[in-house]
C-alpha cells in the first residue's frame, strides 16, 4: 500500500512539473530534463511512467479534466433545469481555464493542434466532458425547455466555441487584459434563441352591441 502511495505522489509530482513546465515554455520548447528538475525525479523516473515527451504531454488533460467532470456529474443530479446544468457546466470550464491559465493554454496551443491526441487516452477525458454537456442540451429538448427540432451539436458548439476563442485570444495577448466573466450574458443570449416559444396566449375580445331595435323604439 505505501508503494501505491509513493508511486501515485510520483506521478502527480510529474504531471504537474510537467504542465508548468508545458505551460510557461510550450510544448516544443520544454524538455524532459526541465520536467525532471521541477518534479524532484530523475529523467529516468518519468520515462518509467510516460513513454515519451508526448505521452507525458497527453496525460495532463485526463487528469485534470477527469477529476472536473467527475465533480459536475456528481453535483448535476441536484441541478433543476436544463439551463442551470448547463450554466453550471459552462461555469466549470471558465473556472477551470482562468484559474489554471497553464492547463488552458496547453489545451489551446498545444493539444488542440495535435491530430494525435484524438488517439491517446486522455482525450476520452475531454471527449466525456463535452458529452456531459451535450446530454443536458439534449435533456432540455426532451423536456421541451428547448426548442423542438434543435440541433444539439450546434448548440454546444456555439458554448464551447464562444469560450475557447475568448481564451485562445486572451492566451495569446500574453494574459495581459483582465479576463471578464463573459459566461452569463453569452447564455442569457444563447438561451433566448433556444427557449421554446411560450403558448400563445388566449385573447379575450369584449364586443357591445347596440341595443335591439325595439329597445331602441321604445326609448323613443
Amino acid at each position: 500500500m505505501g508503494n501505491d502511495y509513493k508511486a501515485r505522489d510520483k506521478f502527480s509530482s510529474i504531471i504537474e512539473a510537467a504542465l508548468k513546465v508545458f505551460g510557461e515554455k510550450g510544448y516544443y520548447n520544454a524538455t524532459i530534463s526541465e520536467i525532471a528538475r521541477k518534479a524532484g525525479v530523475s529523467e529516468a523516473t518519468i520515462y518509467e511512467y510516460f513513454g515519451s515527451k508526448e505521452d507525458l504531454l497527453f496525460a495532463i488533460p485526463k487528469e485534470i479534466t477527469t477529476q472536473a467532470v467527475d465533480f459536475l456529474e456528481a453535483i448535476g443530479p441536484y441541478i433543476r433545469g436544463a439551463e442551470n446544468k448547463i450554466r453550471t457546466i459552462t461555469y466549470g470550464y471558465f473556472n477551470l481555464y482562468r484559474d489554471n491559465p497553464d492547463y488552458s493554454s496547453l489545451v489551446l496551443l498545444d493539444l488542440k493542434h495535435n491530430r494525435k491526441f484524438m488517439e491517446a487516452e486522455g482525450y476520452q477525458a475531454v471527449k466525456r466532458s463535452a458529452g456531459y454537456l451535450l446530454s443536458c442540451i439534449k435533456e432540455g429538448i426532451a423536456s421541451g425547455e428547448f426548442k423542438q427540432g434543435l440541433d444539439p451539436y450546434l448548440v454546444r458548439s456555439m458554448i464551447l466555441g464562444t469560450i475557447e476563442h475568448v481564451f485562445f485570444r486572451w492566451h495569446l495577448r500574453g494574459r495581459r487584459d483582465e479576463l471578464g466573466d463573459f459566461v452569463d450574458p453569452m447564455l442569457d443570449m444563447l438561451f433566448e434563441g433556444i427557449r421554446s416559444e411560450p403558448e400563445p396566449r388566449a385573447y379575450q375580445i369584449s364586443i357591445t352591441l347596440p341595443p335591439p331595435s325595439s329597445a331602441r323604439n321604445k326609448d323613443g
